[in-house]
């Protein structure tokens, strides 16, 4: 009976440990086996010397290293780069590089497509196909690493979940490779270094914080129900009160300083003054910190960039209120990586959009 090989990137410590256990090796192998990947960046059992040629030969027949293979790369003239990772037949995912003076961010991709079918991301007109494995994930950081070794300029210091798909509905794949992005023996990030994102599934947000304790970002996008039913439909099921609650719940579990929350800027929908008024009563107060994005235009959407005067308006409601507010730098926009641009390639879609009769609705 032919058995399919292990990857090892998807494993955390404890399962590589178990791993070796299970072929009567000593637990400590585990830790070897880290250091040559994530220290070392040695992919071949035959380069990894102080294991013995016999377990090199065992493993050989159990084990692989897959990394994800590269459609394409796009270099932005502000730095940025994205790849175009293949996904399975007919599937692609995208993943960005987002360098910065003193820092390099990438931006990984959970799954296939997204099901949360948010009306002004790129990534949710696409649709939804699988979860993506912690090997997956893990291989998207892996294979990003190796590029930007042969290159002059940052490094990976931060990682954020903000790609492709709603993190949470992956939230065991997710926790793995976060798990392996944290630990000493794997890339040894600090926690507040890896960022999860959630559009707002509240259950699984909880589920995270017994789990794990790094950054969270939450796409909020609106200050109430109403709209916010339109521009994110999963608050149908999770209103916003609901997920407000989740989300200070998981700060003072997981120590966080603030909550980052993500609203994209929409010209004549979500950017008025009085709506900012809204917003700061929800957040006054609380840990919060607010990330005003830009609208990034892509193939097929319905709206349109806030005018610059109408963020700095907003922003500066916020501010008034005591409320720590930037206003995001759009990057990587003549490539189409921006935040709410990745398109990836989604075939055989297993999902039904959310909501489309209440985002026209919106818009006439």
């Amino acid at each position: 009976m032919t058995v399919n090989p292990v990857n090892l990137l998807g494993l955390p410590r404890a399962d590589l440990e178990q791993l070796f256990a299970d072929m009567g090796e000593k637990t400590f192998r585990a830790r070897q086996m880290m250091q040559w990947m994530y220290a070392r960046s040695v992919l071949r059992l035959d380069d990894m010397t102080d294991l013995s040629k016999t377990l090199r030969h065992t493993l050989g027949d159990r084990v692989e290293f897959g990394l994800p293979e590269v459609q394409e790369r796009h270099d932005a003239a502000d730095g940025v780069i994205k790849w175009r990772l293949k996904a399975g037949d007919s599937q692609a995912i995208e993943t960005v590089f987002i360098p910065e003076e003193g820092r390099g961010t990438l931006c990984v991709s959970a799954q296939v497509g997204c099901a949360m079918d948010c009306p002004f991301c790129a990534t949710g007109r696409q649709g939804f196909n699988r979860n993506l494995s912690a090997a997956e994930i893990v291989g998207q950081v892996m294979l990003a690493r190796q590029e930007l070794d042969s290159v002059a300029g940052p490094r990976i210091s931060n990682v954020v979940f903000m790609g492709m798909g709603e993190p949470l509905a992956n939230l065991r794949a997710v926790v793995k490779a976060v798990d392996i992005l944290l630990d000493d023996f794997g890339f040894g990030l600090s926690r507040r270094r890896v960022t999860v994102s959630t559009s707002g599934l509240v259950p699984q947000l909880r589920k995270l914080g017994e789990a794990s304790n790094v950054a969270l970002a939450v796409s909020l996008h609106a200050p109430d129900d109403a709209l916010r039913d339109v521009l994110v439909p999963i608050n149908r099921r999770h209103p916003i009160a609901e997920l407000l609650e989740a989300c200070w719940s998981y700060a003072h579990t997981a120590n966080l300083k603030d909550v980052t929350f993500e609203y994209v800027m929409l010209a004549g929908v979500n950017d008025s003054a009085e709506q900012a008024r809204k917003l700061a009563r929800l957040l006054v107060d609380r840990p919060a910190k607010v990330n005003l994005i830009p609208f990034n235009p892509f193939p097929g959407s319905d709206y349109n960039r806030s005018p610059q005067a109408a963020v700095d308006e907003f922003r500066q409601v916020l501010l008034d209120a005591g409320i720590m507010t930037v206003t995001r730098k759009t990057r990587g926009d003549d490539i189409a990586a921006a935040c709410g641009q990745l398109a990836g390639q989604v075939s055989n879609r297993v999902s039904v959009p959310l909501g489309r009769k209440m985002q026209q609705d919106l818009l006439q």
